[in-house]
């Protein structure tokens, strides 16, 4: 293959939506449009910043579940930094598959930390006992690496029966999946969902508590310090409309492009449940496959081994490992991942270059 790049990490980052980009542009434009104003000013200028702000938090906000304020941050990372560093008291438990933000954050805190085990299908057992005096419960949505959907809503039940809060990582399943309604805290973040990179939101139920990570002007109710642009909020809440719109569409187009590509690389094997799973995460492993070859070979191919955020660690990918993966399968791994803007045309000349570069490698 040569020529125009195939896109297949979205589990990474999407694209932006080209109605992302047009609710930014206002606000990205010269000083005769007053588009840099701080929403955080008084003045004329100010206040038209401040009013695109809030209508992109009421946009984000139609994501989430009702009864609670959703709070702009630069990201999910700092999103569950500030729930996990600042409202548990007692031990935090999180699953063995969670995202290295939780895992590190929740160490950090200084809370006790438990890990609860997954299956081979990478889903945690809603009957899991929880340990005792548990604070906060911390389960995603949709993992990154495999796209196993978890059932959220039944943890979360387990978890408030244990006298805990419920915390979600909803980064992958944010404008995809149905937003998980028993949560108390809610981290997502727009580069996931065709928005710009660097805003996030952390979004909290009424009634439960946070503090501030860090001290400074007050802004967001004196949750998150900081001015905040208004073009990003802008582009953040354009593409959380968009999704909510999209929704059906893009689960059915998606399902069709895992489809295609099941049944070209038909002898791989599914890492993680076949059943429970977002369709745009594919996470394929083939015995005995040299994973830095094949993306050597397949260069026009954006793909990857697994999550972005540990790559060329060199170490075996911890989700994989998790579900019961010895070291060596989990590097005859890869994960494909399909999005809105993503062909038929283009999922099959992948999957038929990936399947001839594997064979090349006599595998």
């Amino acid at each position: 293959m040569t020529g125009k790049t195939i896109y297949l990490d979205h589990q990474a980052t999407t694209p932006l939506a080209p109605e992302a980009l047009a609710a930014m542009l206002p606000w990205l434009s010269g000083p005769e449009s007053m588009g840099f104003a701080n929403p955080h000013s008084m003045h004329r200028a100010g206040r038209a910043a401040a009013a695109a702000v809030e209508h992109a938090r009421e946009q984000v906000a139609a994501l989430l579940p009702k009864g609670g304020r959703v709070i702009f941050t630069s990201g999910a990372t700092e999103a569950l930094n500030q729930a996990l560093r600042s409202v548990p008291r007692g031990p935090i438990a999180y699953s063995a598959v969670e995202h290295s933000a939780v895992v590190n954050a929740a160490i950090a805190s200084g809370s006790e930390v438990h890990e609860l085990p997954v299956g081979p299908d990478g889903l945690v057992d809603p009957e899991v006992p929880l340990p005792e005096g548990v604070d906060l419960v911390a389960l995603m949505q949709v993992n990154n690496e495999i796209g196993t959907i978890q059932p959220v809503d039944r943890l979360a039940e387990s978890a408030h029966e244990a006298g805990a809060l419920f915390l979600c990582d909803a980064v992958q399943g944010a404008g995809k999946l149905a937003p998980p309604e028993g949560a108390d805290l809610i981290a997502i973040t727009a580069h996931k969902l065709y928005g710009p990179k660097g805003i996030g939101a952390l979004w909290v139920r009424d009634g439960v508590k946070i503090g501030p990570l860090m001290a400074g002007g007050g802004q967001e109710s004196g949750l998150r310090s900081g001015t905040l642009s208004p073009a990003l909020c802008a582009g953040f809440g354009a593409a959380a409309a968009l999704s909510l719109t999209r929704m059906d569409a893009d689960f059915q187009h998606l399902s069709g492009l895992a489809a295609t590509a099941r049944s070209i690389l038909s002898r791989w094997i599914v890492n993680g449940s076949e059943k429970s799973r977002w369709p745009g995460n594919l996470n394929l492993r083939l015995d005995g496959l040299n994973f830095p070859r094949l993306l050597s070979d397949c260069r026009d191919i954006a793909f990857s081994a697994g999550s972005a955020c540990g790559s060329g660690t060199g170490a075996p990918s911890r989700v994989l490992t998790a579900i019961g993966l010895e070291p060596v399968q989990a590097r005859n791994s890869i994960r494909l991942g399909f999005g809105r803007y993503t062909t038929q045309e283009e999922v099959e000349a992948a999957c038929h270059a990936l399947e001839a570069a594997a064979q090349a490698q006599g595998v």
